[in-house]
């Protein structure tokens, strides 16, 4: 890529950032946390694919949206996306996500609000978008928590790690952050992590179990700081038997417990 091109994308990414409030540190989800920077295809390939996932949540008629992206190649453990986040209508008129990610190189993470092209200009592996509409009742739960910085960082768990347990509350990853969330603004009775995962589990909620052999997560938690797997129970770890929250999962639950309809999918040709 020409220097002075690259240059003005990442310009341009940063404009992207300070005008919507954001943090300006390098933030991953669903994909290798590797520093690339954009390319002239991926840019053109990614604000493509943002503005058909626009017209078809426009033409949906929905407030509040599951949207998901495919950031890396999971289809080694059967699953088709990485991410997820919550796409609502903003009052100016364009979609912004709210979505949680990992600050790269590290295990830490941070609640990022971001337009439809910042969601799909990181690095995906895939260009599809997939989304699911809510039933009017829970939009009209999640807008109000969407909009509000204090309530969508109420129930967030800074410690990240991408395969946490779904279950546990020691570590949090960025799956597990947007259903957590919610459990909270469906369930006005859920005050912490741990009772925003009862009400998911009285909803029907079945996480994946990855099936992870021992050499795999051993390499995986000496080279990633944001990998661990403390926080699964022994006598499922010690079986390879990793329970965390995926966008496939989700995308099948939601429905199944009567809170959204089926996924819907935008790709590029």
């Amino acid at each position: 890529m020409p220097l002075d091109l690259y240059r003005t994308l990442k310009l341009w990414l940063a404009a992207a950032s300070l005008a919507c409030g954001l943090s300006t540190l390098p933030a991953w989800a669903g994909q290798d946390c590797q520093d690339r920077g954009p390319t002239v295809a991926s840019v053109t390939q990614g604000m493509a694919l943002a503005t058909r996932a626009a017209q078809a949540l426009d033409a949906s008629g929905a407030q509040v949206v599951v949207l998901g992206r495919a950031g890396q190649d999971l289809s080694a453990y059967g699953l088709r996306y990485s991410h997820l986040g919550w796409a609502y209508k903003s009052a100016e008129g364009p979609w912004r996500v709210l979505h949680k990610l990992n600050t790269c190189g590290s295990g830490r993470s941070v609640v990022m609000r971001q337009g439809l092209g910042e969601f799909f200009l990181d690095g995906l592996w895939r260009y599809e978008a997939v989304w699911a509409v809510p039933t009017p009742q829970v939009q009209a739960a999640l807008l109000p928590w969407l909009q509000n910085p204090q309530r969508t960082a109420w129930l967030h768990e800074p410690a990240y790690n991408l395969v946490s347990y779904a279950w546990g509350q020691r570590y949090q990853q960025s799956n597990q952050w947007a259903i957590e969330l919610l459990a909270a603004a469906m369930a006005p009775e859920v005050h912490d992590r741990a009772q925003a995962q009862a009400w998911l589990r009285l909803q029907g909620y079945q996480p994946t179990v990855l099936r992870l052999g021992p050499l795999t997560r051993l390499g995986a938690r000496v080279s990633r700081a944001q990998v661990a797997f403390d926080d699964h129970p022994a006598e499922q770890r010690f079986s390879d038997r990793i329970a965390t929250v995926t966008v496939d999962s989700v995308l099948a639950w939601l429905p199944r417990a009567g809170l959204a309809g089926a996924p819907l999918r935008a790709t590029l040709p």
